[in-house]
């Protein structure tokens, strides 16, 4: 699991599943900065990791100021699924 900060908004939401560094990873959380006061564009805080550690995730079984952080802009993120399915009851 890691931190990537996006520079600019690729048009992903929580659950989405990028491309990044050669990888395929799943956005577990998404945190969105600048909208009003802040840098020149839109950076997003995403949480992302492989499928695997969705439930670690979910258990809060990591320290998030301990993550492993990359900053890169929104072209460097390729998207394969915009976000997650909706819930169905």
């Amino acid at each position: 699991m890691k931190r990537l900060i996006i520079r600019g908004d690729p048009g992903i939401r929580k659950g989405a599943v990028i491309d990044y560094d050669g990888e395929e990873y799943v956005c577990f959380g998404i945190s969105r900065q600048g909208e009003w006061h802040g840098p020149d564009r839109v950076q997003l805080w995403c949480t992302i990791g492989k499928e695997a550690e969705r439930e670690d995730f979910a258990k809060r079984n990591f320290v998030p100021m301990h993550l492993d952080v990359d900053n890169v802009d929104a072209d460097a993120v390729e998207v394969i699924k915009t976000k997650a399915e909706p819930a169905t009851s």
